[in-house]
């Protein structure tokens, strides 16, 4: 009788210790461990982090960080951690948060358009992705990438077509490069490359005059006439002159792309730069900035007309007035004078 009630004591004492045991397993696993409001954050774990590092980022979002890190221990994540980006949802418990964390890394979205300079481009790109912008400088300048796919220092700009690319965030600069140079080969379809040949230019020249129409009008609808105006000036073999490499020169001469030049100046004209094309016959030596679609398609697809100069509609504001003629676009000219001088626009 006195062994059966000390086996009777024994298991209650069991049954307890196995229910305290149950119960926190399930406090530290299965109990919902989020604190915040909207139905889901999103944790960014870089290639070089350790726990410790994810813990911090995680804390702001969590009931009991304690809790989150006794789970993390018994499934083995605080030595097997995943870079990427995660999504933690509203109500989760420290089970499904882990599970979360080394489970699908989300894909985003890296867009970017119009960049004047690759340093230009490493700054957007690094806000959108892990790779920071001195790695994607130091992999869109290295040499050996630029010399084995035909680019040059000053064409190597022309690589990067403006646009949404799908990426994981924790991409690095050399990913990011050689996702570029598929989007570029992919763009430059048999199509696209039968155009540019038609019209006597290489993909790269042609993203370079691309480059000045898209400076020249941001009106979509009018950048194939522009386009045509300066394809009838290489055909005949005048000089583009074209003022936004004027200003490109200036700026790449000043070391300052930050600066906002709107009037060229006739002393301008006389800086001696290959991106000079009131000096320099020809294209320049690569694109002036960032192309956008529009304006590259513009050109593979020009208007076919018999005008070879244009200047600022200063009565429709944002286009610009063709001439066939020096006389005539003179008289277009005098008027926009006279109008940017009102303004008292002197830069």
């Amino acid at each position: 009788m006195y062994i059966k009630r000390i086996l009777v004591a024994v298991l209650l004492i069991g049954l307890v210790g196995c229910s305290v045991f149950a119960y926190m397993v399930y406090g530290v696993f299965f109990v919902n461990n989020t604190n915040f409001n909207n139905d889901a954050a999103y944790v960014f774990v870089k290639s070089t982090d350790k726990f410790n590092d994810v813990k911090q980022q995680v804390a702001p979002l969590l009931k009991d960080v304690e809790n989150f890190e006794a789970a993390a221990k018994r499934k083995g994540y605080i030595s097997n951690v995943k870079a990427g980006k995660f999504e933690i949802k509203k109500g989760m418990n420290n089970n499904e948060i882990i599970n979360s964390l080394r489970g699908r890394n989300i894909p985003v979205k890296v867009s970017f358009n119009n960049q004047e300079t690759l340093e230009d481009l490493a700054g957007r790109v690094a806000t959108q992705i892990e790779a920071d912008s001195l790695s994607l400088i130091q992999a869109f300048n290295e040499p050996q990438f630029l010399k084995e796919n035909n680019f040059t220092h000053a064409n190597k700009l022309a690589m990067y077509i403006p646009n949404s690319y799908e990426f994981y965030w924790n991409s690095s600069a050399e990913t990011f490069r050689s996702k570029m140079l598929t989007e570029y080969k992919r763009f430059w379809n048999e199509d696209r490359k039968a155009k540019a040949k038609s019209l006597g230019l290489t993909e790269n020249e042609v993203v370079a005059l691309a480059s000045i129409v898209h400076k020249e009008t941001a009106k979509v609808d009018e950048r194939p006439r522009v386009a045509g105006v300066y394809l009838n000036r290489l055909r005949k073999g005048m000089l583009l002159q074209a003022d936004p490499t004027v200003i490109y020169a200036l700026k790449l001469h000043q070391n300052n792309f930050k600066q906002i030049i709107k009037r060229v100046l006739y002393k301008d004209l006389k800086l001696d730069s290959p991106y000079n094309t009131y000096m320099y016959a020809g294209l320049p030596p690569g694109p002036i900035a960032m192309p956008d679609i529009s304006a590259v398609n513009a050109v593979l697809n020009s208007e076919k007309h018999d005008y070879y100069y244009f200047v600022a509609n200063v009565e429709n504001f944002g286009y610009h007035k063709f001439a066939k003629t020096l006389s005539q676009h003179n008289r277009n000219k005098e008027q926009y004078i006279r109008w940017i001088n009102k303004q008292n626009i002197n830069r």
